[in-house]
């Protein structure tokens, strides 16, 4: 067996393994569950991995969708002018921001799945029953809620939990591809440590936002191993592909998926979960430390990865 084989499916292996450990941390163990985990640790908990979501849409998924797509369209540009690249394909790019067009149509397309949905079967907004129970409850315990009634309802949450496990895996899929083409061993570690560098934080707030919306037990660990299987999946097809070089509309396809699931990402990350974790007045500056913190987290991580 060829070295760069050998690591090649270590390196399965250890996404496997990572993204199943970080992920079912939080839906394990009982500190974490909803019933003994309230208060000021949970809220400053959810902040910290809203700010890593926030940070992974940002410094990864959208910075990896743009440079992809612009590329891929700079080689098509030379590809179709037979080879002549005399500058002409650099500065025709910058005409038109394709890559932010095509990450706006991912997050249109999940705004307008939503908007069809609660078009189609109203009754599953169900905003009277779920407010008179949030507000007597809040009355029973000896406090008022003050949420704002726009929040996403309840009945939201399983939608968008899914739309967000969707364009994550989507995403792991390219990863695993991009380890599974690589050529060298260094180059294959290398790649392979900067995608489980924010793919551990990134899983650990899924596991935690899969606890947060009540999901039970059995289905959040069916969703999380789903979800770690995507990477190992990537890789087996990177290995699966003959060595060579990628046809550039093969390589543009993909980078414009690319682009559609880090639009639908943001869409979860700024309709979902910013909005749920900001919503309440308790320790608002407390808390905008906590999403800077796992912002500046996955910022730092992107020097390296």
């Amino acid at each position: 067996m060829e070295p760069v084989l050998e690591v090649k499916i270590g390196c399965l292996f250890a996404m496997l393994v990572v993204t199943l450990v970080c992920g079912l941390i939080p839906i394990c163990f009982k500190c974490f569950q909803i019933e003994t985990f309230k208060g000021i640790a949970l809220l400053l908990l959810s902040c910290v991995s809203a700010g890593v979501f926030l940070g992974a849409g940002f410094m990864h998924m959208t910075v990896e969708a743009l440079e992809n797509i612009e590329f891929e369209i700079r080689q098509l540009r030379v590809k179709n002018s037979g080879g002549n690249s005399s500058g002409d394909p650099n500065s025709a790019s910058k005409e038109y921001s394709y890559g932010g067009l095509i990450i706006s149509l991912g997050f249109f397309f999940v705004f307008s799945l939503e908007s069809l949905a609660l078009q189609c079967c109203p009754e599953t907004i169900g905003k009277p029953k779920v407010q008179e129970e949030e507000v007597s409850e809040a009355h029973i315990h000896g406090f008022h809620s003050h949420r704002p009634s726009s929040l996403p309802s309840l009945s939201r949450k399983p939608f968008r939990a899914l739309i967000l496990l969707l364009s994550l895996s989507f995403h792991s899929v390219f990863e695993g591809l991009a380890v599974g083409l690589q050529t060298t061993v260094p180059t294959t570690v290398q790649l392979c440590l900067a995608v489980l560098a924010h793919k551990g934080p990134v899983v650990f707030s899924v596991g935690l936002r899969l606890v947060q919306i009540g999901t039970a037990p059995r289905w959040a660990m069916f969703c999380i191993l789903s979800f770690a299987l995507m990477s190992p999946l990537g890789i087996a097809l990177g290995l699966a592909v003959p060595t060579g070089e990628s046809e550039v509309g093969h390589s543009l396809a993909q980078a414009v998926l690319e682009g559609v699931a880090a639009g639908t990402f943001l869409y979860v990350t700024f309709l979902e979960i910013l909005p749920r974790e900001l919503a309440a007045p308790e320790a608002p500056m407390l808390k905008w430390a906590c999403v800077t913190v796992g912002f500046v987290f996955m910022a730092l991580i992107a020097l390296w990865a």
